[in-house]
């Protein structure tokens, strides 16, 4: 019987596959745990619709992304602490003030986990890589400066 899998199934295929498998195994297991739809026209047609969309939403995604990336690659952020003599910091500038100056000076809502932020505890300028899209990314330049 052919079925197209509407979630991963280990040692059968990806979601949107049309597979073959036997009757029993489609019965009894890949339809009652809603795995698998039989591959009638009107579900080949539906699984088509549904795979086309979203592909067109991963490349508008991406576009948006590299969008972004551009506008990001010339931005310098500065960011204010307190140090002391030498220009050493009280503690550190983290990536969770990067992302929290990002938002408030260019309106984008980075997770501080798509930052790459060298070890900063000095006043000075730093290169921070940002991961905006899976294989997107792009630098920016952060300054710190005395409070």
């Amino acid at each position: 019987m052919k079925v197209i899998l509407l979630e991963t199934v280990q040692g059968k295929g990806k979601t949107g596959d049309i597979v073959t498998v036997s009757d029993g195994y489609a019965r009894n297991y890949l339809f009652p745990k809603k795995l698998a739809t039989e591959a009638t026209p009107q579900n080949l047609n539906a699984a088509k619709q549904k795979i086309a969309a979203a592909k067109y939403k991963k490349e508008v995604e991406k576009e948006n992304a590299e969008e972004v990336a551009k506008e990001l690659s010339g931005l310098e952020l500065h960011i204010a602490a307190k140090h002391g003599e030498g220009g050493r910091l009280f503690g550190a500038v983290t990536a969770k003030e990067i992302a929290a100056a990002l938002k408030e000076k260019a309106g984008y809502d980075i997770d501080k986990k798509k930052f790459t932020v060298p070890t900063i505890k000095e006043v000075g300028e730093y290169e921070v890589g940002v991961k905006v899209y899976a294989e997107i990314s792009t630098k920016i330049k952060v300054v710190v400066e005395d409070a």
